[in-house]
């Protein structure tokens, strides 16, 4: 028994009758008929108590509250209480007196509801008792105990309805095309019917024309070679109507275009 276990109270009957009994002859079993249940030998009140798993069994003055005796149990049913043949609120306990001494002695209720409340503590004790035994079987070796089996059994199957289920947009199953990946950049195609930016060359520079090189022409006075830029083409039939419906509403003739430049003054 440990130090650091505390007692507890089971039962409490405030009275109980004492008997002395016969020796047993036979294995039969103890008979409450063979005593003198009219002449007890003490009477008082009955405790029982647990410290760890062990339960007692005590005797006391109802008054006083002093202890008459004392019976150990450390299993139930067992020697230490028995039950009697021949009535339910007769018992035959072993008491001791902490010296090694032992005797036997019947007890005895006068109400059979005070006869079935102590049975019933000293039950419930020793079933919590085989449960903590468990429980510590089970710490020490977790992987004996039961193991739940959750496998299908021959010719066992199991039936789930889908009818009731609706197929939801973007869900699993149904992947969503995505756009391929350019590398993190974004590359937009050229806006529709743009126009082609043209270069005109700085002065010094060559201008390829059908496949040869025109140099431009030199400004006077600066000793330089002499070249000429491509004349521009003779307007054509629609530009001239462009033109002749122009000099109709202004009354100004349009002059010759300047050679090298393309611009025309009016």
């Amino acid at each position: 028994m440990e130090e650091g276990e505390y007692e507890s109270v089971l039962c409490v009957k405030p009275e109980v009758h004492v008997y002395r009994i016969p020796p047993r002859a036979t294995n039969r079993g103890y008979r409450a008929a063979e005593w003198q249940l009219d002449q007890p030998s003490w009477s008082g009140r009955l405790r029982i108590t647990a410290k760890g798993q062990v339960a007692y069994i005590k005797l006391e003055d109802r008054t006083s509250g002093e202890l008459f005796a004392q019976a150990p149990v450390d299993q139930f049913p067992g020697t230490a209480v028995e039950s009697v043949t021949d009535s339910s609120r007769y018992f035959v306990i072993r008491i001791e007196d902490g010296n090694g001494r032992r005797a036997f002695i019947g007890i005895g209720f006068g109400d059979r509801g005070d006869a079935f409340d102590f049975n019933v503590a000293l039950q419930d004790h020793f079933k919590w008792v085989k449960q903590q035994c468990e429980f510590a079987k089970q710490a020490q070796n977790p992987d004996q105990g039961p193991k739940l089996d959750l496998s299908f059994k021959e010719g066992q199957t199991i039936k789930l309805n889908i009818a009731n289920m609706k197929k939801k947009e973007g869900a699993a199953g149904t992947p969503r095309a995505r756009p391929a990946s350019t590398g993190g950049l974004s590359l937009l195609p050229p806006p529709p019917g743009g126009k082609t930016s043209t270069l005109i060359p700085p002065p010094g520079d060559h201008l390829s024309v059908g496949g040869s090189l025109v140099q431009p022409e030199a400004a006077p006075g600066s000793g330089g070679t002499t070249g000429s830029w491509p004349q521009p083409k003779p307007a054509t039939t629609a530009t001239a109507d462009i033109w002749g419906d122009f000099t109709k509403s202004t009354g100004a003739a349009p002059s010759q275009a300047q050679p090298g430049t393309g611009w025309v003054q009016f």
